[in-house]
């Protein structure tokens, strides 16, 4: 198996096993406290909805990041970091 494909595999298998792993899930109140609180440095905010949905109203800082994208642009969110996703 080439290296890409290799690679390719592996990371089908870790999205596999990640959708599965349990996330912490917040209530709306919640995250309006959360972003009330911290600095927008602190924390990725990624909105996962369709671009004219984004368009017609999103988060203040948030990112557009479609779910049919996110798998491949997981490097521009900052592992450190929490994300909240919406």
């Amino acid at each position: 198996m080439s290296g890409t494909r290799r690679f390719r595999a592996r990371r089908q298998s870790m999205a596999v096993r990640d959708y599965f792993r349990p996330v912490e899930t917040m209530t709306a109140e919640q995250v309006r406290h959360f972003l009330d609180k911290h600095n927008p440095a602190e924390y990725n905010l990624v909105d996962v909805r369709q671009p004219g949905e984004y368009q017609q109203e999103h988060l203040p800082g948030a990112q557009l990041i479609s779910m049919v994208d996110l798998a491949d642009r997981l490097s521009e969110l900052d592992p450190e970091k929490p994300t909240i996703t919406y």
